[in-house]
């Protein structure tokens, strides 16, 4: 049964989560589109402030790579690629993770202007669990586990650009 029922069980996972931020859509876009920046909103920076990290490349441009490293087992080590950018609009990016499990995920912040000081931002995320990984599927709620850390992260990300 166990290795039966992954055959049926879905093997993609993705997480969007949007919020409203009153600043123009070059400001947000210009700030969500380095990475270093996380640093600031991210939920997984606030877990672990001292988490090594390495940087390379040009930030905000395709290419730049940003490496972490912690011994909190929720961030663990891992790294994140910037992949795309499409100026005001979207930033695609690449997540490797490497412990404490191996992964190759999507994600990407797109901006959509809603009016001059008005810009929503969607965070976005996306995987695949080969098959027979794909059974705990059933028992993980990416939505929950992730979605929950995206939302405290786009709220931080709000107060700060609304300072």
């Amino acid at each position: 049964a166990l290795l039966i029922i992954p055959f049926f069980t879905p093997k993609d996972y993705s997480v969007k989560k949007e919020i409203n931020i009153n600043k123009p859509v070059n400001e947000v876009f210009q700030f969500v589109s380095h990475l270093k920046n996380m640093d600031k909103y991210s939920s997984w920076a606030e877990m672990d402030p001292n988490m090594k990290q390495e940087f390379e490349g040009t930030d905000g441009a395709v290419g730049f790579l940003s490496r972490w490293e912690s011994d909190n087992k929720d961030i663990g080590i891992g790294e994140q690629e910037i992949t795309k950018i499409t100026p005001n609009k979207r930033m695609d990016f690449d997540l490797r993770f490497f412990e404490p499990f191996e992964a190759n995920d999507k994600g990407y912040f797109e901006t959509t202007s809603l009016s001059a000081s008005e810009t929503k931002v969607t965070w976005g995320f996306s995987g695949h669990m080969d098959y027979p990984m794909n059974f705990m599927m059933l028992f993980m709620d990416f939505e929950e586990m992730i979605g929950n850390d995206f939302e405290k992260s786009l709220r931080k990300l709000k107060n700060y650009m609304e300072k």
